[in-house]
């Protein structure tokens, strides 16, 4: 009875530490769940930097509208890839790892980094107990890991394992970031941190694209504008500016699809293309959609979309990108059984458009096939080197990005080298495959308009391909147009013709984008025959307001079935 009064009355009250308690559960299951979207986001990252084929980029990948804890996902991706050579090569050290948790390593990785770097792990999960267990045999293969490397403090080790360029990137906030770490590493101030300092460079402005198909541009810079200042780009219609490290994330309108973030290079690329209603388009490399569903907006309720991806995990990707834009509503049941009433088909009505997502490979697609032969814009934005959004992406932070051969201490600095997005052999079977899916858009026969864009700034993937196809093109009756003439940066004076090509400079510009238009100038005296036969659409004046609210309704617990490697699978978009 004494104890128990002494405790009351010494201590807090029953209900406060009852309070204190739930704050910390609440605290250890949202540390639970960050540390399992980042070992997914992670898992992601590092299979697709392995294979030279990646899913997205970091941040679009922590950007995915299935990630709830942004922001802490963000700071424990980018901090362990930052460390993931050190904590390699400890866990090697150590050789803690059983069977069960090596087919875990992702998550392994992430605990590892908090043990070693950052807070102090609580006993929930059982991966965090295994590894908390061995706390002491982890804490020490890195001691013996800095003796080893002649290291006099972590930072140091850091430097060892990074190259050059890579590290120096970090170099303004290792000592800030390390110290925070310590003590609070999924706390709000280091994750803003991260996001403020990395997911833009400083002097870069914040664009947004307006997603017209849920929302007009003036009904847009209304709400921006009463957090931000905001002003309309001069040469993409419904492209906004916004003050450079502006954090819009968690912002409304970005979370309901309302607008995308979008640089300027890539807005550009579908607003050059420029298709018109009643089209039939072909998006060639489609993922993650942003692009696709931009095209969408530009048709207006009227034609059809194929977007083809040849990755699976990519193709996921493309669906939710089109289902949070509302291309892809999805309408209530009661809405078909009611057009079945009335004995309609709910692609009579003028808007309505439908895309039809195609998992496989574009290169296999026969353009005499009558699915495809009526295509009459392409839009072609492949594989690349990626070298000129490389430093928005993050890509400093991919291990292949990491020095392929670690020197000793007494080892020159001469002899590490990375694998980095110069290699002339990447380069040129990049380049060989850019040419050859060229080739093939080239060779549809209803094509009007061809678009090849890419992110890069080598010549190989840019000017060197055009080049390569314009025999070809020509004999199709293609030749260059000019998108965007009011746009400055042209392409490279390498052969005739380059003046029509467009160019941003990764540095003037803050990204490196290239697009080539062909335009076939024998469809203005063949367009006749050409055109898309007009189609008399039923709109029933009684019901028609109501069904273009039904279109803009999302039904979150209905998933949208795709068939692969099947033209039968159609995703009916409301524009």
């Amino acid at each position: 009875m004494v104890r128990l009064k002494t405790a009351v009355a010494n201590g807090p009250s029953g209900a406060a530490r009852k309070s204190k308690n739930q704050r910390l559960s609440s605290a250890e299951r949202s540390a639970y769940f960050a540390r399992r979207e980042a070992a997914k986001v992670l898992r992601s990252v590092l299979q697709g930097d392995a294979r030279r084929r990646a899913v997205g980029s970091i941040k679009s990948l922590v950007y995915n509208p299935s990630v709830r804890n942004k922001k802490a996902t963000f700071a424990l991706v980018c901090q362990t890839l930052k460390h993931l050579p050190i904590i390699k090569d400890v866990l090697e050290t150590a050789n803690t790892l059983n069977s069960k948790w090596k087919r875990q390593l992702e998550l392994v990785y992430i605990i590892t980094y908090d043990i070693l770097f950052g807070k102090e792990i609580s006993l929930v999960g059982d991966a965090e107990k295994f590894l908390t267990l061995r706390k002491d045999a982890i804490q020490s293969a890195l001691a013996r890991l800095l003796v080893r490397r002649k290291a006099k403090c972590i930072e140091d080790l850091v430097a060892l394992y990074q190259t050059p360029g890579r590290y120096k990137v970090f170099n303004r906030f290792n000592a800030e970031m390390h110290e925070l770490s310590r003590s609070s590493c999924h706390c709000k101030f280091i994750a803003d941190m991260w996001f403020t300092n990395f997911d833009a460079d400083v002097s870069k402005p914040r664009y947004v694209r307006v997603n017209t198909l849920k929302v007009d541009v003036e009904s847009a810079v209304l709400e921006l504008r009463k957090q931000f200042m905001v002003q309309k780009d001069d040469m993409v219609p419904d492209l906004l500016v916004l003050p450079p490290g502006c954090d819009l994330h968690d912002h409304p309108l970005v979370k309901n699809g309302s607008v995308f973030l979008q640089g300027k290079a890539s807005s550009m690329v579908a607003a050059a293309l420029a298709p018109e209603p009643g089209w039939k388009v072909l998006d060639a490399c489609s993922a993650p959609g942003n692009k696709t569903v931009h095209l969408a907006a530009f048709m207006k309720g009227k034609g059809k979309i194929i977007a083809c991806e040849l990755n699976k995990e990519r193709v996921k990707r493309l669906e939710e990108t089109i289902r949070l834009s509302g291309a892809a509503s999805i309408l209530p049941f009661f809405f078909f059984d009611l057009l079945d009433a009335m004995k309609l088909n709910y692609l009579h009505f003028a808007w309505l458009v439908d895309i039809e997502v195609l998992n496989g490979d574009f290169l296999k697609l026969d353009p005499k096939d009558p699915a495809y032969s009526e295509v009459r814009a392409i839009l072609l934005d492949p594989s690349c080197s990626g070298s000129g959004t490389a430093a928005d992406r993050l890509d400093h932070l991919l291990p292949s990005h990491t020095a392929v051969f670690l020197p000793d201490a007494s080892s020159s600095a001469d002899h590490c080298h990375a694998a980095d997005m110069t290699d002339p052999e990447r380069l040129k079977k990049l380049a060989a495959f850019q040419k050859k899916a060229l080739e093939h858009a080239l060779s549809f026969p209803a094509v009007e308009r061809i678009v090849y864009s890419t992110c890069s700034i080598h010549q190989t993937e840019n000017e060197d391909v055009v080049q390569s196809v314009l025999p070809l093109a020509i004999s199709y009756g293609f030749q260059l147009a000019t998108p965007f003439p009011q746009w400055h940066r042209r392409g490279l004076p390498v052969f005739e013709g380059s003046e029509h090509l467009l160019r941003t400079d990764v540095v003037e510009d803050k990204e490196g984008f290239f697009i080539a238009l062909f335009v076939r100038k024998t469809m203005i005296l063949a367009k006749g025959n050409l055109s898309v036969p007009k189609k008399n659409y039923v709109t029933p004046i009684l019901f028609n307001r109501m069904f273009k609210l039904m279109s803009h309704c999302r039904l979150r617990s209905i998933s949208l079935n795709t068939k692969n490697h099947s033209s039968d699978s159609l995703f009916h978009v409301t524009l």
